[in-house]
């Protein structure tokens, strides 16, 4: 049994907590807020992040981060904007022996940076795990079949959180490739909004189906150029998380992109979802490094000027399918 301290009472860490428990470990459930804490102890679940999903009251539910000194583990899941902040308040109490694992997907908005990188900068003698892939909190609360990964500059570590999260119905792979699993989980947001602006816009099937697989390709360009192997964005991180955000409802930015693609602003999107859409800033940091590393992302850039430039998504959409001709993997065909 290992003392699991998860930061953070939104959708995702609320079902980490009630499956973890489930599963006979010790959970500590914090929140930053009071009012958070009081309102699930008082219902049995969190009404508004996510409703019908009993939370056992022997879960520790706290807003006192001094705790987090007794965790084996401590998991961080609060939004990406909060992901610094929190790990800083962290350092002053947290023991060097806990493993911490992050599981927002998204990059820091001023600094590009991956949240293994922040954290990392902020907790330097701690083992830090992400954990990414194809995972819905609606679905992981209930039990649904679940697969994903844990990757770790420290193997042990990874290890250490595959044994003691994984269980019957979540089952962790180990991966090495911290950069691309992060990245793919960070990117696919973005292609989920596209993919949600192509339904709002009843592009069809076709068109969806050509986005995301153009889209992962782009990831993918972007990844290894950082650092990432390309294999990983045929995995679970990669092409399965992406297959899962741009197809279901229970994703935010699909939603978002829905909206979108009906007309409303990204604001509006984001005011309507009622949760963040970490596609948005995801898009803004991806043109970012794409720019930095010289990196082509046609599907990248013109969700960009929609997003932040009030682009027409019809003339975006004009622009994408009036590319040159391309070979599809890119390579140069020589005349024999």
């Amino acid at each position: 049994m290992a003392n699991i301290f998860i930061l953070g009472s939104g959708g995702f860490g609320t079902a980490l907590a009630v499956m973890a428990h489930k599963y006979g470990q010790q959970v500590t459930l914090w929140s930053a807020f009071q009012e958070e804490i009081d309102d699930i102890r008082f219902h049995g679940e969190n009404k508004k992040k996510l409703p019908g999903v009993a939370v056992d009251l022997s879960i520790d539910l706290t807003s006192d981060i001094t705790g987090v000194q007794n965790a084996d583990i401590a998991i961080i899941a609060v939004p990406s904007f909060a992901i610094r902040s929190v790990a800083k308040q962290l350092a002053g109490v947290i023991s060097p022996q806990t493993i911490v694992v992050n599981v927002g997907k998204g990059l820091e908005a001023d600094t590009l940076k991956r949240f293994s990188e922040v954290i990392a900068e902020e907790l330097p003698n701690n083992a830090v795990v992400v954990l990414s892939g194809p995972s819905h909190a609606e679905e992981i609360a209930r039990g649904v079949p679940t697969t994903i990964v844990a990757s770790s500059k420290c193997r042990k570590s990874a290890e250490y959180i595959q044994e003691h999260l994984g269980n019957e119905t979540l089952r962790i792979y180990v991966n090495d490739d911290m950069i691309g699993v992060e990245l793919g989980g960070a990117l696919k947001n973005i292609i989920a909004l596209c993919a949600g602006i192509c339904d709002g816009m009843s592009l069809g099937d076709n068109a969806k189906a050509a986005l995301m697989t153009r889209g992962l390709a782009e990831i993918a360009r972007l990844g290894t150029a950082m650092g990432a192997k390309a294999e990983t964005f045929a995995g679970l991180a990669g092409v399965g998380d992406l297959i899962v955000t741009c197809t279901s409802m229970h994703s935010r930015n699909r939603r978002a992109g829905i909206l979108i693609g009906q007309g409303l602003t990204a604001e509006e999107a984001a005011d309507r979802v009622g949760m963040v859409v970490e596609g948005i800033n995801a898009t803004k940091a991806a043109y970012q490094l794409a720019k930095k590393q010289q990196i082509e992302m046609p599907i990248v850039e013109q969700l960009y000027a929609v997003l932040f430039e009030h682009a027409d998504i019809r003339q975006a959409l004009k622009k994408l399918m009036g590319r040159p001709q391309r070979h599809e993997n890119e390579s140069v065909w020589l005349e024999k």
